[in-house]
């Protein structure tokens, strides 16, 4: 891992020599000495890396080369950001400074004899290689070119859906037959097992089986975990069981704690709920939840619980039906091994190289002795191995890693953990700290795609070469690449994705994996997890091995640090005594996935203190619900290194001027609870900008200037009133753009758009709200009309007509309609669009006297996915044979106006799944078996009706 830390940090301090020479005026020769050095030592690392397992004299020595590869960045980076603000600031700032100049001078001096002690420090370190017997070793081409060399091998067939179902079939039947029939009365049934063992692929394949979803009324799935909130786990349970609405979340969120519990009761003795409580613990848990769960002897409501303890399983019903998955048989095994091992090799190989493959993969999966996980660990480590010479060496590695003592019989995981080891080991260099930066995130959290790789990038983690630059690759296209690779390695698992199935949006980790993770963290000092602490005590980090909070010494300087907090905590962040002022990445978590606060507003601001040389800070979802406003202190604007900030949902009172001292952001996200702030004209200071996310509305003196953002790929979102449209013709990187009519009419609109009309053709994805209302619906055509190359579109407000051209627009695979007003003959200009797979319409899409939608022949010819939502005033609905013949799923949502489905669903042969919500009870009867319209609906394998509790 060190020679991955290096690696990534010679890389970084390299492209300082190169981009900014003229910058290190005084102490270029020693950088220059210090890159060859570290350049030289990195040679050593991997040696190194393998040897300090064994002596704690070179894990010192290990730890000291890492330390003084990242001081050397800080110290560069602060000389050069110094150097700049003095040469950017032009004569006005000069003669402002005059009285300063000695201090600068004093200032830079400093930096700069930084600068020489680090130089020495990395020499004298390169000096004593031979004293510790570290052997040099040089590999004829990177890991990062491999990397890319086997991308393009497997670029074109994947693994990653559906891959870990093999041999639950009967482990699902029997499971589903104890929850729905009617003579067995197990009121909570409990799948037993090993971390690794399936126990949530079981529970999920149950969860979503045709006859539970036929069976129960509704349904609720949490996750557990070890760190977990009672009343946020009731809530996310009676949220998800009633399909509450937006409005019925904030009721729900101003309940007392013992009025949850009466109110989950009461629904379960009347409906017949399935609620899955995946990874309990301990006893106490089933204990502080009980009480929602008592429910009349009669009750046909159901608890399926998973957990790794036998006792939980007693503990929550002594009558309950407990079920043990039994480990995958030999047969079984290979078959999961396979599916991702061997996936398209057949064809591309020589027949006698696979053989020998399917001969050392059938050994090498005995090992593994049925576990799942293992088996899926496994097999991606093997999928990205292209050569006999490359399974040889993992073969070997086995017997390896099995007599270091990975996998021993009376460890709980035993054959899990010498596969976990040896797959991250095998990891390059490059994809290591991508991997340990996962430890940042709690258990069972849902990681955003987009959040994570940004935070890489913030990190220096992602470095673009010449030959990527040159083919258009952003660096968030090689962060999103290496996420992929991650998965297809099967160290982490995808949680969502995007509404075609193409996109990663969440991700995961096992907690084996996370387990792994946080424990080579903490060997590497790479990152501290730390929880917040009560009569503000000393914070100190979460060991990796249980959630007892035990104190572990880090060798070196702690760069990384995660927050874990508590609502009820009298110190949200380590003193700087306790922490060191060398902190790169700052994340704090709330206690749940939603909003959380403080008990005490005072302690906000030392979240914020004392963090100089900080890169990542994220403070998510900080929000009272109470309108109490959060003020954020000037010590922000001296975070001048700070690359990647996220306020996303916190109820910030104000965007302060100072905020313009963070020239180096790349990731500004201040998605805020306030709509109507107040920003100042600062933003065009911070000219690295790529991602930016305002308030959806806010408030401007003027125009905001908006055109020294060349970098800018997301803007969200511009309001008309208080930006120029102009400035977008200077944004010639932008793809994602959010746009708000506030203000009515544009004036020399064409002439805009014609300037800009480059810019706009370069959009991928574009999102319109118009807020004025019927006489801007024109303006939102004449920006359609120049974005022909998105890929996705979101309307929302008056439309009325699509751009004439709009039907060829060939790129267009999502579109979402927002009560555009359409006029009637408008559906027959969406029905050609030729590659659309995902369309949404949301209430009144067409005009107010639509009363008939009519899907005709051959209209949609690629759509797959289909929601209509509150159409209210569609009274019918019909499709014609031919229509939409690749419609794969169908939500009707609240389309009260419609009595009945079309009849028209009975050729949609590639239908899998439809899905009614918030239909009224005769027209879902209706469907039932023996209704009036079943014969439309039974050839499709999934039938998912929600109704409304009040229905």
């Amino acid at each position: 891992m060190a020679e991955a830390v290096v690696s990534v940090l010679v890389e970084r301090v390299g492209e300082y020599i190169i981009q900014e020479g003229r910058s290190l005026f005084g102490v270029g020769n020693q950088v220059r000495r210090a890159h060859r050095d570290l350049v030289f030592i990195k040679g050593f690392l991997k040696d190194a890396d393998a040897k300090r397992r064994d002596s704690e004299a070179i894990r010192t020595f290990v730890a000291e080369i890492r330390d003084a590869a990242y001081d050397l960045e800080d110290v560069i980076e602060a000389f050069v950001l110094m150097v700049d603000s003095k040469r950017k600031g032009g004569i006005k700032n000069v003669l402002k400074r005059l009285g300063y100049i000695f201090i600068e001078g004093v200032r830079r001096h400093k930096i700069g004899s930084e600068i020489g002690v680090i130089t020495i420090t990395i020499s004298d370190l390169k000096q004593n290689l031979q004293t510790y017997g570290i052997k040099e070793i040089r590999d004829s081409s990177t890991s990062l070119q491999l990397c890319e060399g086997q991308q393009l091998l497997r670029r074109t067939y994947t693994h990653v859906i559906d891959r870990n179902v093999v041999g639950l079939e009967d482990s699902v039947h029997e499971l589903v037959g104890h929850l729905v029939k009617e003579e067995h009365r197990h009121r909570v049934v409990s799948i037993i097992g090993m971390g690794g063992s399936g126990k949530t692929t079981i529970a999920k394949q149950v969860y979503h089986h045709k006859e539970v979803t036929d069976h129960f009324d509704c349904l609720a799935w949490v996750c557990i975990s070890q760190q977990y909130q009672v009343r946020d786990v009731l809530e996310r349970i009676y949220v998800k069981l009633i399909s509450a609405s937006n409005k019925e979340r904030e009721e729900i969120k101003n309940l007392k704690d013992d009025e949850i519990p009466g109110r989950l009761s009461r629904l379960q003795n009347e409906r017949k709920c399935l609620i899955v409580l995946d990874d309990i613990w301990k006893t106490e848990t089933w204990d502080f939840l009980k009480a929602a769960f008592e429910c009349h002897e009669d009750s046909k409501s159901r608890i399926l619980l998973t957990t790794r303890n036998e006792q939980v399983a007693s503990h929550a019903d002594d009558n309950g039906f407990h079920y043990r998955p039994p480990p995958l048989n030999e047969s079984e095994s290979w078959k999961l091994f396979e599916k991702i091992a061997m996936s398209g090799r057949k064809a591309g190989i020589d027949a006698e190289v696979y053989t020998k493959m399917e001969e050392l993969g059938k050994e090498m999966v005995q090992h593994c002795r049925g576990l799942p996980l293992a088996v899926i660990v496994l097999a991606g480590l093997l999928a990205r191995k292209n050569t006999i010479k490359d399974w040889v060496t993992i073969q070997e590695n086995v017997g390896v890693y099995i007599s270091r003592g990975f996998g021993r019989q009376e460890e709980e995981h035993a054959y899990a953990s010498w596969v976990l080891a040896l797959s991250y080991d095998d990891l390059p260099y490059h994809l290591k700290p991508c991997f340990l930066y996962l430890g940042h995130f709690p258990e069972d959290h849902e990681i955003r795609m987009k959040s994570l790789t940004r935070l890489w990038i913030a990190e220096g983690f992602i470095s673009l070469t010449k030959q990527r630059q040159s083919s258009g690759e952003t660096m968030e296209d090689v962060a999103y690449n290496w996420l992929n690779e991650l998965v297809e390695r099967c160290v982490i698992q995808v949680g969502e994705r995007s509404s075609t199935f193409e996109n990663i949006k969440t991700c995961r980790m096992h907690d084996l994996l996370r387990d792994l993770c946080l424990r080579k963290a903490e060997e590497e000092n790479f990152l501290q997890v730390v929880k917040g602490s009560h009569k503000n005590e000393a914070m100190h980090p979460v060991s990796s091995s249980s959630s007892m909070v035990t104190y572990v010494s880090p060798m070196g300087k702690i760069r990384r640090l995660a927050v874990y907090l508590d609502e009820n905590d009298d110190k949200l962040v380590p003193s700087l005594g306790e922490r060191g002022g060398h902190l790169r990445s700052l994340l704090y978590f709330g206690p749940n996935d939603h909003y959380w606060f403080p008990k005490r507003k005072e302690l906000i601001p030392s979240m914020f203190k004392d963090f100089k040389l900080l890169r990542a800070l994220m403070i998510e979802g900080m929000d009272d619900g109470r309108g109490v406003k959060i003020e954020l202190p000037r010590e922000i604007g001296n975070m001048v290194h700070l690359r990647f900030m996220s306020l996303r949902n916190s109820d910030i009172k104000s965007f302060p001027p100072f905020l313009g001292n963070l020239i180096c952001l790349q990731t500004l996200d201040f998605r805020v609870s306030d709509i109507n702030m107040f920003i100042p004209n600062v933003i065009c200071k911070m000219n690295k900008l790529r991602h930016l996310y305002l308030p959806s509305s806010y408030r401007a003196r003027g125009k905001l200037q908006l055109s020294t953002l060349g970098d800018l790929q997301t803007l969200n979102s511009v309001s008309i009133r208080y930006c120029a449209l102009n400035d977008l013709a200077k944004l010639g990187n932008l793809r994602k753009l959010s746009i708000r009519l506030s203000s009515s009419p544009l004036k020399n609109l064409e002439k805009i758009l014609d300037v800009a009309g480059c810019v706009l053709n370069g959009i991928r994805c574009l999102r319109l709200d118009n807020d004025v209302g019927m006489e801007s619906g024109a303006e939102v055509s004449q920006i359609v009309a120049r974005c022909g190359q998105i890929y996705k579109l979101q309307l929302y407000g008056p439309t009325l007509e699509l751009p004439k051209e709009f039907h060829s627009y060939s790129n267009l695979t999502k579109l979402l309609l927002y009560e555009c007003a359409l006029k009637d003959d408008q559906m027959a200009v969406l029905e050609k669009l030729p590659n659309l797979k995902s369309l949404q319409l949301w209430r009144n899409v067409f005009e107010e006297n639509t009363k008939v939608l009519v899907f005709s022949a051959g209209s949609f010819p690629r759509l797959q996915f289909l929601t209509l939502l509150c159409l209210k005033g569609i009274t019918e609905w019909r499709v014609e044979e031919g229509a939409m013949p690749s419609l794969c799923k169908l939500v009707i949502h609240d389309c009260r106006g419609l009595s009945t489905v079309p009849d028209g669903l009975r050729h949609l042969t590639t239908l899998m799944e439809l899905k009614i919500e918030y239909m009224p009870k005769l027209f879902c009867s209706k469907l039932e078996e023996g209704g009036e319209d079943f014969h439309k609906v039974q050839h499709i394998p999934s039938l998912i009706i929600i109704q409304h509790p009040r229905d």
